[in-house]
């Protein structure tokens, strides 16, 4: 299963990337997580189907200084490379 999640809210400047990062590589998952200009930030994900639900059920809460207002998830066939990257910003 591939995802492509964008997280809005309070979730940059708060370490969302990296407790992603984290997250992701305790559920041994594939994929990417970067900052996007509009402050949102926008994550590929790919793995058995439970794990990438549990990280998605974790993003809607984020690291503790992270105020979370939405996730929205949407299907990818993007199949991103073995383990779990920090992007630049796009």
């Amino acid at each position: 299963m591939s995802r492509r999640l964008t997280v809005t809210g309070r979730v940059q400047g708060v370490w969302y990337r990296g407790w992603t990062v984290e997250q992701a590589e305790a559920l041994g998952l594939d994929g990417w997580v970067r900052n996007r200009e509009n402050g949102s930030v926008e994550i590929l994900v790919a793995g058995p189907d439970v794990a990438v639900e549990e990280l998605i059920r974790r993003c809607h809460r984020g690291p503790s200084a992270a105020r979370v207002e939405r996730v929205e998830v949407t299907a990818s066939d993007e199949i991103p490379p073995a383990g779990f990257a920090l992007r630049p910003t796009a």
